[in-house]
Protein backbone atom coordinates (compact mmCIF):
# COMPACT_ATOMS: atom_id res chain seq x y z
CA UNK A 1 0.00 0.00 0.00
CA UNK A 2 1.40 3.40 -0.97
CA UNK A 3 1.29 6.41 1.26
CA UNK A 4 -0.88 9.39 0.59
CA UNK A 5 0.79 12.71 1.29
CA UNK A 6 -1.35 15.66 2.30
CA UNK A 7 -0.10 19.23 2.57
CA UNK A 8 -2.38 21.75 4.27
CA UNK A 9 -2.54 25.44 5.08
CA UNK A 10 -5.06 27.92 6.40
CA UNK A 11 -5.32 31.69 6.14
CA UNK A 12 -7.40 34.43 7.70
CA UNK A 13 -7.25 38.14 7.09
CA UNK A 14 -7.89 39.90 10.38
CA UNK A 15 -8.12 36.70 12.45
CA UNK A 16 -11.06 36.72 12.73
CA UNK A 17 -11.89 37.80 9.25
CA UNK A 18 -12.30 36.34 5.78
CA UNK A 19 -10.38 33.09 5.59
CA UNK A 20 -9.64 30.07 3.50
CA UNK A 21 -7.96 26.71 3.47
CA UNK A 22 -5.83 24.93 0.92
CA UNK A 23 -5.12 21.22 0.71
CA UNK A 24 -2.89 19.25 -1.65
CA UNK A 25 -3.21 15.47 -1.86
CA UNK A 26 -0.44 13.47 -3.53
CA UNK A 27 -0.69 9.77 -4.32
CA UNK A 28 2.02 8.52 -6.65
CA UNK A 29 1.74 10.65 -9.77
CA UNK A 30 -1.74 11.89 -8.86
CA UNK A 31 -2.32 15.34 -7.36
CA UNK A 32 -5.57 16.88 -6.17
CA UNK A 33 -6.02 20.43 -4.88
CA UNK A 34 -8.89 21.44 -2.59
CA UNK A 35 -9.79 24.83 -1.17
CA UNK A 36 -12.65 26.79 0.33
CA UNK A 37 -13.24 30.33 1.52
CA UNK A 38 -15.31 31.68 4.41
CA UNK A 39 -16.51 35.19 5.14
CA UNK A 40 -15.70 35.18 8.88
CA UNK A 41 -13.41 32.67 10.56
CA UNK A 42 -10.01 32.25 12.21
CA UNK A 43 -6.65 31.02 11.04
CA UNK A 44 -6.73 28.03 13.42
CA UNK A 45 -10.13 26.95 12.13
CA UNK A 46 -8.86 27.08 8.55
CA UNK A 47 -5.67 25.16 9.44
CA UNK A 48 -7.78 22.40 10.98
CA UNK A 49 -10.39 22.44 8.21
CA UNK A 50 -7.63 21.99 5.62
CA UNK A 51 -6.64 18.72 7.31
CA UNK A 52 -10.26 17.59 7.60
CA UNK A 53 -10.93 18.32 3.92
CA UNK A 54 -7.89 16.28 2.90
CA UNK A 55 -8.82 13.29 5.03
CA UNK A 56 -12.48 13.44 4.00
CA UNK A 57 -11.43 13.38 0.33
CA UNK A 58 -9.87 9.92 0.71
CA UNK A 59 -11.97 7.29 -1.01
CA UNK A 60 -10.99 4.20 1.01
CA UNK A 61 -10.64 3.64 4.73
CA UNK A 62 -7.40 2.45 6.28
CA UNK A 63 -5.07 4.56 4.16
CA UNK A 64 -1.48 5.32 5.24
CA UNK A 65 -1.31 9.11 5.33
CA UNK A 66 1.35 11.69 6.12
CA UNK A 67 -0.01 15.17 6.79
CA UNK A 68 2.42 18.08 6.48
CA UNK A 69 1.20 21.24 8.19
CA UNK A 70 2.79 24.49 9.34
CA UNK A 71 0.21 24.73 12.13
CA UNK A 72 1.63 23.99 15.57
CA UNK A 73 -1.98 24.21 16.81
CA UNK A 74 -3.03 21.21 14.73
CA UNK A 75 0.18 19.17 14.75
CA UNK A 76 0.81 19.53 18.47
CA UNK A 77 -2.83 18.84 19.36
CA UNK A 78 -2.50 15.42 17.69
CA UNK A 79 1.15 14.52 18.27
CA UNK A 80 1.11 15.59 21.92
CA UNK A 81 -2.29 13.87 22.26
CA UNK A 82 -4.05 16.95 23.64
CA UNK A 83 -7.07 16.43 21.40
CA UNK A 84 -7.72 13.02 22.96
CA UNK A 85 -7.73 14.57 26.43
CA UNK A 86 -10.06 17.31 25.18
CA UNK A 87 -12.38 14.64 23.80
CA UNK A 88 -12.59 12.98 27.23
CA UNK A 89 -13.97 16.21 28.70
CA UNK A 90 -16.21 16.74 25.65
CA UNK A 91 -14.08 19.74 24.59
CA UNK A 92 -15.36 21.78 27.54
CA UNK A 93 -13.76 25.25 27.42
CA UNK A 94 -11.79 24.28 24.29
CA UNK A 95 -11.90 26.16 21.02
CA UNK A 96 -13.31 24.70 17.80
CA UNK A 97 -15.05 21.61 19.24
CA UNK A 98 -17.18 21.25 16.11
CA UNK A 99 -14.09 20.86 13.93
CA UNK A 100 -12.15 18.70 16.39
CA UNK A 101 -15.07 16.25 16.62
CA UNK A 102 -15.29 16.14 12.83
CA UNK A 103 -11.52 15.68 12.63
CA UNK A 104 -11.48 12.76 15.07
CA UNK A 105 -14.23 11.00 13.14
CA UNK A 106 -12.24 10.99 9.88
CA UNK A 107 -8.81 10.68 11.52
CA UNK A 108 -9.79 7.34 13.06
CA UNK A 109 -10.59 5.89 9.63
CA UNK A 110 -6.94 6.03 8.57
CA UNK A 111 -3.36 5.61 9.77
CA UNK A 112 -2.25 9.23 9.96
CA UNK A 113 1.14 10.68 10.87
CA UNK A 114 1.50 14.43 11.35
CA UNK A 115 4.69 16.30 10.51
CA UNK A 116 5.21 19.97 11.23
CA UNK A 117 6.98 22.04 8.58
CA UNK A 118 8.04 25.65 8.75
CA UNK A 119 5.67 27.85 6.79
CA UNK A 120 6.84 30.21 4.05
CA UNK A 121 10.10 28.29 3.76
CA UNK A 122 10.03 27.38 0.05
CA UNK A 123 8.41 23.98 0.58
CA UNK A 124 6.52 23.48 -2.72
CA UNK A 125 3.59 21.64 -1.11
CA UNK A 126 3.16 24.20 1.65
CA UNK A 127 3.54 27.12 -0.78
CA UNK A 128 0.88 25.59 -3.04
CA UNK A 129 -1.53 25.29 -0.11
CA UNK A 130 -0.79 28.83 1.02
CA UNK A 131 -1.68 30.13 -2.44
CA UNK A 132 -4.88 28.06 -2.45
CA UNK A 133 -5.89 29.28 1.02
CA UNK A 134 -5.23 32.95 0.28
CA UNK A 135 -7.02 32.75 -3.09
CA UNK A 136 -10.01 31.05 -1.45
CA UNK A 137 -10.19 33.78 1.21
CA UNK A 138 -10.21 36.43 -1.54
CA UNK A 139 -13.13 35.00 -3.52
CA UNK A 140 -16.04 37.36 -4.08
CA UNK A 141 -18.54 34.82 -2.70
CA UNK A 142 -17.53 33.23 0.59
CA UNK A 143 -19.26 30.49 2.56
CA UNK A 144 -20.49 30.91 6.11
CA UNK A 145 -18.37 29.15 8.73
CA UNK A 146 -21.38 28.11 10.80
CA UNK A 147 -19.20 26.73 13.57
CA UNK A 148 -17.74 30.18 14.01
CA UNK A 149 -20.56 32.55 13.10
CA UNK A 150 -23.58 30.62 14.34
CA UNK A 151 -21.87 28.98 17.34
CA UNK A 152 -19.31 31.64 18.29
CA UNK A 153 -18.38 29.82 21.48
CA UNK A 154 -16.47 27.44 19.19
CA UNK A 155 -13.58 29.84 18.85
Amino acid sequence: MSQIIIYTDGAARGNPGPGGYGTLLIYGQHRKELSGGFRMTTNNRMELLAVIAGLEALKREGEEVIVYSDSKYVVDAVNKRWVFSWEKINFKKKKNPDLWKRFLQVYRKHHVVFKWIKGHNDNPGNECCDRLAVAASNQSVLMIDEGYEVMPEND
